[in-house]
């Protein structure tokens, strides 16, 4: 497995590439207690400055924690791709308008009564300070074939298809 760190504009394509490929993560808060809270979260996108971007309800117990300790872990995976991705940031939560209606997905209508007018919908906002990712650089299936190969030679794998390092965004 090779090790690429990747800076600025490429940490931040990486970024929203495996983000948004895996499109749901574990959103984890409370980060200086065990267990830590986790709840499964769909992204609804991540944006050209590496922002991660949720809808989420002002009476979820996520919100409330929040708003105490805004570090928050996120654990993307994309399973069938052997992609993944840790995020640890700090969230920021919006009630404003226009960023609702910027960030609004019509499949949140499932838990909000009024849709995006729904006085409890808010957005957060997840700010990257650590990433790390895992991935392959041809894709799942040559990896998978190299694996095979290797099991059935009894020749070592070096995993060189493999690649894994920091994001900084």
């Amino acid at each position: 497995m090779s090790t690429e760190n990747l800076h600025s504009q490429e940490a931040v394509k990486k970024l929203k590439e495996l983000s948004e490929s895996a499109r749901t993560c574990m959103f984890c808060t409370e980060l200086s207690t065990l267990p830590n809270n986790a709840r499964p979260m769909s992204l609804q996108e991540c944006d050209q400055e590496g922002n991660l971007w949720f809808i989420s309800s002002s009476d979820s117990n996520k919100n409330f924690e929040i708003k105490d300790d805004n570090r928050v872990q996120l654990y993307f995976m994309n399973n069938g791709s052997s992609e993944y991705l840790s995020i640890f940031g700090k969230a920021y939560i919006y009630t404003d308008k226009n960023t609702i209606e910027d960030k609004w997905s019509s499949f949140a209508n499932a838990w909000f009564e009024e849709g995006k007018d729904d006085p409890k919908v808010t957005i957060i906002r997840v700010t990257p300070d650590e990433t790390y990712y895992w991935d392959t650089k041809a894709g799942k299936f040559v990896s998978m074939v190299t694996f095979i190969a290797s099991a059935v030679t009894g020749i070592k794998t070096d995993n060189s298809d493999g690649v894994e390092g920091n994001l900084t965004v």
